[in-house]
């Protein structure tokens, strides 16, 4: 494994991923019920983006510098914001939250998290930044394979909640690996909300993805939601990314648009800029 997220901390792809799980929890949050999440690949939980690694690709100021800098945030950001800005409370952005650091901040005393991280170096990381932040009854399972993690804990005794797939995409398998992983996890706990985060850099790739979600037996209410910020180039790298969700929270639906307007316009890097959701199953 020689993916490391520091170097990509704080893109526009974490800016994405995580706007729209810190919505979901807060929507989940509406009810006193417990909710469960699961987050298969947590990395090390928290950024340095003063560091060496982040300095070299700098790819933090067209992602959540975009943000930092927008006085006229829209409302449905400010949640995001909070946890942002807790990190760096003198006013200048230096650090930046991953998964695990953004749900702990949001989970209450009866809610569960679960977060497993594959790397070593990452695992004893992860534990280290974690440590002091317990907000609810939190599990790291380090280093252990995410994805059987997945098979292991579900389903979990809270019958509502959330399970986030966020691989580094290494493995020429990985979308085949997350197909097999969404089969066994509907099997396992039907009720469940699975967010898959996806780099979009192969577009072939997607569409047989896609494909392959689209024939599962019984896969429920399955939402594709994806986010271009410049002209699609498979020789450059990635030009966006996506959320397949499946049984995504009802007020995710709901605000969507108007999330998905305002990080198109947001985190723009050419006019070509652009987003679109569409259903791959709709009951």
């Amino acid at each position: 494994m020689n993916y490391r997220h520091i170097y990509h901390a704080g893109n526009f792809a974490d800016v994405f991923k995580h706007l729209l799980v810190v919505m979901a929890i807060d929507y989940y949050k509406q009810k006193d019920k417990p909710i469960c999440v699961l987050d298969t690949h947590g990395g090390i939980g928290l950024y340095d983006l003063t560091s060496e690694q982040a300095g070299k690709t700098n790819e933090y100021p067209e992602g959540i510098g975009r943000l930092w800098n927008d006085a006229d945030a829209p409302a449905f950001v400010k949640p995001y914001l909070d946890i942002v800005e807790g990190l760096n409370e003198q006013g200048e952005l230096k650090s930046y939250p991953g998964s695990p650091w953004v749900v702990q901040q949001l989970l209450r005393a009866n809610d569960r998290h679960i977060v497993s991280e594959l790397h070593i170096e990452d695992a004893e990381a992860l534990k280290a930044n974690l440590e002091g932040q317990q907000t609810s009854r939190l599990e790291v399972l380090a280093p252990f394979d995410g994805y059987e993690v997945l098979k292991a804990k579900m389903p979990p005794n809270e019958k509502r909640g959330l399970v986030l797939i966020d691989p580094p995409f290494e493995s020429v398998n990985e979308f085949d690996d997350i197909v097999a992983a969404i089969q066994q996890g509907i099997k396992r706990w039907a009720a469940g909300s699975f967010a898959v985060w996806f780099p979009l850099k192969d577009d072939a790739k997607v569409a047989d993805f896609y494909g392959q979600l689209s024939e599962l037996e019984g896969l429920p209410k399955t939402l594709a939601i994806e986010l271009m910020v410049k002209e699609p180039d498979p020789s450059a790298g990635l030009y966006g990314c996506g959320y397949v969700w499946v049984n995504p929270p009802y007020g995710i639906q709901q605000q969507l648009p108007d999330v998905m307007n305002y990080l198109q316009r947001v985190l723009a890097q050419d006019e070509s800029a652009h987003s679109r959701t569409f259903w791959l199953v709709e009951e």
